[in-house]
């Protein structure tokens, strides 16, 4: 199938002089069944490990796939390295939501998205596309990949600490880099992380079909977070992978697309098609 890449950037000011920027592209067929946005977790990016081999699935298999860096990520212009890491430190769950937001206005602006539309999230991004699917019922079908049930996701002593430096050091051990996570973040979650932030009223709110994946040897989301989210959804489908973690056997960069990656993107693909189409 013919399959056309289109790139696109945004800026949104913030009301200084550092503007948000969201960098993205979005894989076109031709006679498309419906579109797809995808949402990266924390400390990844659009280009991040699995992320373009699940956007080629999805295209393949006839659907516009939207890959996007969040304006927090904290990647620069070359879509890969921690160029912007002051982007990262000011980061907060709300500028994602608005960031998500953003990118579905230009969707439709571009006529990718006609009507409802499908929403992909992994780790914090699975947190952010909950959030947005329980509020936007143009949301026809969600899949989730070992996503966070919290926005609140820090012991005391952490907190603590936060409070005392005014940030905490955020260690990338792919990279290399310590970046400092500002002190917004967490007044953020203590202010609306009982309402506009709680991902468990947002999960019990989705009435779309929901494929809930989730790692039984997840090492950074623990797969009683998955097991939280299905129990409090009214039309998910919890899979649970044994021996799996958090990024599913892919790396960075990608590399060898393991066995795992390969069947459980084929069923994303799979529930996509049963459960999306255009309009």
């Amino acid at each position: 199938m013919s399959v056309e890449l289109e790139e696109f950037e945004l800026w949104r000011d913030r009301g200084d002089d550092a503007p948000l920027i969201i960098r993205g592209e979005a894989r076109l067929p031709q006679n498309p069944k419906g579109t797809v946005v995808i949402c990266h977790g924390f400390k990844g990016f659009a280009h991040f490990s699995f992320f373009p081999y699940v956007a080629e699935q999805l295209a393949g298999a006839g659907f516009r796939a939207v890959t996007f860096d969040f304006s927090g990520s904290g990647v620069g212009e070359d879509r890969e390295s921690f160029t912007n890491k002051d982007a990262f430190t000011h980061n907060t769950y709300m500028q994602e939501l608005d960031d998500l937001d953003a990118v579905v206005r230009e969707a439709r602006v571009r006529d990718w998205i006609e009507g409802g539309y499908g929403l992909f999230g992994h780790s914090r991004g699975g947190g952010t596309a909950i959030l947005h699917a329980a509020r936007d019922s143009n949301v026809k079908a969600l899949v989730t990949w070992a996503a966070i049930s919290s926005t609140n996701r820090w012991p005391p002593e952490t907190v603590a600490d936060w409070r005392q430096r005014g940030y905490i050091d955020i260690p990338n051990a792919r990279t290399g880099d310590v970046i400092p996570l500002g002190i917004e973040l967490l007044h953020e979650v203590e202010e609306f992380g009982e309402t506009e932030l709680n991902i468990p009223s947002a999960a019990s709110r989705i009435m779309a079909p929901w494929l809930i994946v989730h790692g039984s040897d997840d090492e950074t989301v623990n797969v009683s977070e998955g097991e939280r989210l299905a129990e409090l959804s009214s039309g998910g489908t919890l899979r649970v992978l044994d021996g799996v973690n958090h990024s599913f056997g892919g790396k960075h960069p990608l590399g060898e697309i393991t066995p795992t990656l390969v069947a459980i993107a084929r069923e994303t693909v799979g529930f996509f098609e049963t459960h999306l189409t255009v309009g």
